[in-house]
């Protein structure tokens, strides 16, 4: 057993906890992480990269099978290789992760492959906070840091009853590793990953149901979007069932079928598919390493409790990404990832909203958001104006062949600042960075709506939407 001293050692090497190791040596600190499975960790090997990968052959399919709407006969039907699919979505990941391997080279971290243990004050040192590695049998090195970041990130939730086997019932990690593709498929949750998955599978050729608890799908998205989205599911053929709830004691298995009852209005519904998609959020990782036996963090409902710094209520302890909770995503965790080194280091971080972290989500069309949705600001005591431009105006949509969908914008009616900005439409995803700006300059609507966006491109249909605020939109 030997120890090694560090200024800073992150717990947990996916997306925020490696962004916080190269912030970290990009300070000067000496720096380790350690991972127990492969860096990236889930963003990278369980969730968005290969899942916007399968999204994308999906995507690619559903266009080829327009081809003749562009003029463009293929000779016959468009055919699926699945294993070719799941192909490609493996060698962008390991690609990748080979990008992840040559930051912390290049920026001299030590990298400890195992499971990492928080252990209490000791020989090692007189706070809590040391973390003990099995580098290998029976050989344990303590890594003994002035500051420890816990970025362990988060697994799927389940649902009693509806134990997960990986065959007929599966989560999102289990359904990424599909040899072949189910002929029918029951998604149990309307969230971001239960409509990517319906939006996916469904361009894949599957029979897809999905059921919701909420009223809406996605609910925590403007209605007018969730409104918009359940139109054009149910416009592919996809089963929407919102105000649902599925029986999970009903489950029969019966060879490669799963079979189960819900409830919708009161009454019931017997759904049967090749495979059940559990698809009801995530739970943060707190169990397994010491860290609520060894130390004083706090941890509520699962989550670990921080402060604005991203401290728990062990000073030199801080927590980032999907364990504290919040977003649970990606690009939110690697902020946190900086504003919390920085603030180690002695830096003034930048501030964080959680309202101001744009959100995603990558069915067809796409989704996007930024800011409070109209619901939102009225309960926070705005009185809002909005605008609203549909792609169906936009010259580039109708080339593009994707022109369902709109741009919404929330203002406040007083000083017209931009209060919230929500889309679904073609590459929306690619868009909403410029309406996070205007939130983050305080921008006001028609600053954005003067802007001068290119033409033709899909960018005008937010600031059209912006002029229409005022009732000054030149296209609608």
């Amino acid at each position: 057993m030997s120890s090694k001293q560090y200024d800073i050692v992150v717990l947990g090497g996916g997306t925020g906890g490696y962004v916080a190791a190269v912030r970290a040596a990009q300070h000067g600190k000496t720096v380790a992480i350690v991972e127990r499975d492969k860096l990236g960790g889930t963003c990278l090997h369980r969730g968005c990269i290969p899942s916007k990968a399968l999204l994308r052959s999906a995507e690619v399919l559903a266009t080829m099978k327009r081809g003749e709407e562009y003029g463009i006969a293929l000779g016959g039907p468009v055919s699926l290789d699945f294993g070719k699919v799941q192909h490609r979505k493996s060698a962008i990941v390991e690609q990748l992760h080979k990008g992840v391997q040559f930051l912390m080279k290049k920026y001299s971290i030590d990298v400890y492959r195992g499971n990492g243990r928080l252990i209490g004050p000791s020989i090692f040192s007189p706070r809590s906070g040391t973390v003990s590695v099995e580098v290998a049998e029976g050989e344990i090195e303590n890594l003994v840091p002035q500051h420890l970041i816990i970025a362990t990130g988060s697994h799927p939730r389940t649902l009693p009853g509806l134990e997960i086997d990986g065959e007929l019932v599966l989560t999102s990690e289990e359904a990424l590793e599909l040899e072949q593709l189910p002929k029918s498929l029951v998604i149990v949750g309307g969230g971001v990953i239960g409509v990517e998955w319906a939006s996916m599978m469904n361009d894949f050729g599957v029979d897809v149901t999905i059921v919701e608890f909420e009223k809406r799908l996605v609910p925590l998205e403007d209605a007018d979007v969730s409104r918009e989205l359940e139109r054009l599911f149910k416009k592919r053929g996809i089963r929407v069932l919102t105000g649902a709830k599925l029986l999970p004691e009903t489950l029969v298995k019966d060879g490669g079928t799963a079979r189960v009852q819900a409830e919708q209005n009161g009454a019931a519904l017997q759904l049967e598919a090749d495979k059940l998609l559990v698809s009801v959020g995530r739970a943060g990782n707190v169990d397994g390493f010491g860290l609520e036996e060894n130390t004083d963090v706090k941890v509520e409902r699962g989550l670990i409790k921080v402060n604005e710094h991203f401290q728990t209520t062990e000073g030199h302890i801080y927590a980032i990404g999907d364990v504290i909770g919040g977003l649970q995503l990606a690009h939110a965790a690697m902020h946190e990832a900086v504003a919390a080194v920085d603030r180690i280091c002695g830096e003034e971080p930048h501030t964080y909203e959680p309202h101001l972290v744009p959100r995603c989500i990558y069915t067809r069309p796409e989704i996007a958001s930024v800011g409070w949705t109209e619901e939102q600001a009225k309960q926070r005591g705005y009185e809002v104006k909005t605008g609203k431009f549909s792609f169906k105006a936009i010259g580039k949509a109708l080339v593009h062949g994707e022109a369902d969908g709109f741009v919404k914008v929330v203002a406040d009616a007083r000083t017209k600042d931009v209060l919230g900005v929500h889309m679904i439409g073609p590459h929306v995803t690619d868009m909403i960075s410029e309406a996070a700006l205007a939130q983050l300059l305080n921008a006001a609507s028609w600053e954005v709506g003067m802007t001068i966006h290119p033409h033709p491109t899909l960018s005008e249909a937010l600031g059209e939407a912006m002029l229409a605020v005022d009732g000054k939109s030149t296209s609608m």
